[in-house]
């Protein structure tokens, strides 16, 4: 009679069964998942470990939860759906296969990978519950990281993420030899996970389309409908952004938007086509991938005080030649591409695009031409302001069609924050499984996404450290001469106090020159004011030497920083002029000579120059009438 298994193995094996359980009802790794097996370890491992045949050996004697299972099955499997233990990629890690017995995998490029797993699953699966909590994951691709670690050595808190003790949890076993006698790649594991990236994608798009209110789709499905799906089946850059993103192929609102083609908004996470728009399935394939890299790469929100239909137009020839070079679809004719411009930033094709403005408002985007009161593909609030119409000469309800704004509609999301987070997860989850040998990504893109991984820091951050830089603290000193409070447990030991020397409190300073004009905004007054307070606070700065300008210069002297803002008054005269503001800064007496200069304003305003370090604080979207030569921190 066999024996009965005590308790602590039934809970064990049950723990197991459950958190395989856990992962076999995740979608994007069912495939992964059937095609795998669960097996006893034969040599020891800590909780798991994962060969290239498929075996996720564990260790039958570790007491683990449910999730916690759950976590160790998932990081197995994405360790073989990323093409970690790929022949070809192990061949670019280093290893050796021309040896007998098994190929070693070294150290960096197992924990390199993974990192690589935790990143995405992080950002996309969120199965289980981690054994430890994890640190910040540094980006990167994998080769790249076990490069640079090979020389700097693998920090420490980062071998903790592999779940084997700090070993490697991957193994790379050869596969049973075919009647050729060759040892084959004979599943495709990168592929199983791709299909249950679409399966997954495609569930979260038809229960977003169930769901979606305002304009109501079609029930027949058009070219661009196969089109986001070949994205979502076929291509994994874009595939994420595919299933995220809404087509709306309403006529009546690519009407009232003068939409040609298409356009987007990426606020509203919505495609809007012309379903009259004749254009074969290759070539929606090109237009909805213009459309997604508009909306990712926040084109909207990159104007900073351009000409918004010059800008479009700019990252247009951009975004064209990059799909050119990807071969994604075809492009249709007349559309913007220009090889010269190969390589270069949407920023930089804007400048050369204003050398010739009477040939740039001729070119034609996906919604149209921009002459005659069209707006380009790429739909933001800056349609709505009326200061942006006036500056095209149109009143602002002039410009805006009967038709309600797409972002204006009921239940379109308002909350941009997540929308961001969803268009750079997508961008840089997609880049790192496209990196499998699918095909060409341009180096301009590829800068792009990575660039989305670490966003700039905020304004008010990189104002204090250009304070740090250019305006000196003093430094304390102790003095006997002021004593300091004695400690209750040595009452009788003196001890020096802090004292800071008078002469280097003189020098520590700096000018702000103030526009005090009837157009500046008060919110943004409020934010530069209480950001340069509470800088001076921090560092031990007792006075600025501030200048109040609007049409003309009024010193108010030496002023405390945090009464500066009780001391603003703004005057409402007509127009802003600063140049004689820095000029009585420059050559007053009472203020050091390598003292810098902030200029507050809301860039309408005269052309100034500064001799001396300086910097301006603008709101943002604001463009200053000239090329400033300091920096230019932009209020939020």
């Amino acid at each position: 009679m066999a024996r009965r298994p005590d308790e602590l193995e039934k809970r064990r094996r049950e723990a197991r069964e459950a958190g395989t359980r856990i992962v076999a009802d995740q979608s994007i790794l069912l495939g992964l998942m059937a095609a795998t097996a669960f097996e006893p370890a034969e040599h020891p491992v800590d909780w798991a470990q994962i060969t290239s045949t498929g075996r996720i050996r564990h260790n039958p004697y570790q007491d683990g939860r449910p999730g916690e299972w759950a976590w160790i099955v998932t990081h197995m499997l994405l360790h073989l759906g990323l093409g970690h233990l790929d022949p070809d990629r192990l061949r670019e890690a280093g290893v050796r296969f021309d040896r007998p017995g098994e190929p070693a995998i070294p150290d960096t490029y197992a924990v390199a990978c993974c990192v690589a797993v935790e990143r995405f699953a992080r950002d996309t699966v969120r199965v289980g519950v981690p054994l430890y909590h994890l640190p910040e994951l540094p980006a990167g691709d994998v080769l790249a990281l076990a490069a640079r670690w090979a020389e700097e050595g693998i920090p420490r808190e980062l071998r903790a993420l592999t779940p084997n003790a700090g070993k490697p949890c991957i193994r790379y076993l050869p596969a049973p030899r075919n009647h050729a006698g060759t040892e084959p790649w004979d599943t495709d594991w990168p592929g199983l996970f791709a299909r249950g990236l679409a399966r997954t994608a495609q569930d979260a798009m038809e229960k977003a389309h169930d769901q979606a209110g305002g304009v109501q789709r079609k029930t027949r499905r058009g070219p661009w409908d196969k089109a986001l799906d070949w994205f979502v089946a076929s291509y994994p850059l874009l595939g994420a952004l595919a299933a995220g993103l809404t087509i709306v192929d309403d006529p009546e609102t690519a009407r009232a938007w003068d939409i040609s083609i298409a356009a987007v908004s990426a606020r509203a996470g919505e495609i809007y086509i012309n379903p009259h728009a004749a254009l074969t399935q290759a070539e929606w394939r090109f237009v909805l991938a213009h459309e997604m890299l508009h909306a990712a790469l926040g084109h909207d929100r990159r104007v900073a005080g351009r000409d918004p239909e010059l800008f479009n137009i700019a990252c247009d020839f951009v975004i064209n030649d990059w799909l050119v070079q990807m071969g994604v679809g075809d492009m249709p004719e007349g559309l913007l591409h220009d090889p010269r411009l190969t390589g270069l930033s949407a920023e930089a094709v804007y400048d050369t695009l204003v050398t010739d403005l009477r040939r740039a408002r001729k070119l034609r985007t996906f919604a149209g031409r921009t002459h005659g009161g069209k707006s380009g593909d790429v739909l933001g609030d800056w349609l709505c302001e009326p200061a942006a119409a006036d500056r095209r000469g149109t009143r602002a309800r002039d410009r805006r069609p009967a038709a309600p704004a797409p972002w204006d509609r009921p239940g379109a999301p308002r909350d941009a924050v997540d929308l961001d987070a969803f268009y750079r997860r997508a961008l840089s989850t997609g880049l790192a499984y496209h990196d499998h040998g699918r095909g060409l990504v341009p180096a301009g893109l590829v800068e792009e996404i990575r660039a989305l991984e670490h966003p700039p820091l905020a304004w008010d951050a990189r104002l204090a450290r250009w304070f740090d830089e250019h305006v000196r603290t003093p430094e304390a000193r102790r003095s006997y001469a002021r004593a300091s409070r004695r400690q209750a447990a040595t009452p009788g030991v003196p001890r020096p106090g802090r004292v800071l020397p008078e002469e280097l409190v003189a020098q520590c300073t700096f000018g702000v020159v103030l526009d005090t004009s009837g157009s500046m905004d008060r919110e943004l007054l409020g934010k530069a004011l209480g950001a340069i307070a509470s800088y001076a606070a921090a560092r031990d700065v007792p006075r600025a030497r501030v200048v109040f300008c609007d049409a003309a210069a009024y010193d108010a002297g030496y002023l405390p920083v945090e009464e500066i803002a009780t001391r603003v008054r703004i005057r409402g005269r007509g127009g802003t002029v600063l140049q004689p503001g820095i000029d009585l800064l420059q050559r007053a007496d009472d203020f050091p000579a390598d003292g810098p200069v902030l200029v507050i304003t809301d860039a309408a305003c005269d052309r100034v120059v500064v001799r001396r370090e300086h910097a301006f604080l603008v709101p943002q979207g604001a463009r200053l009438p000239f090329t400033p030569r300091g920096p230019v921190f932009r209020v939020v």
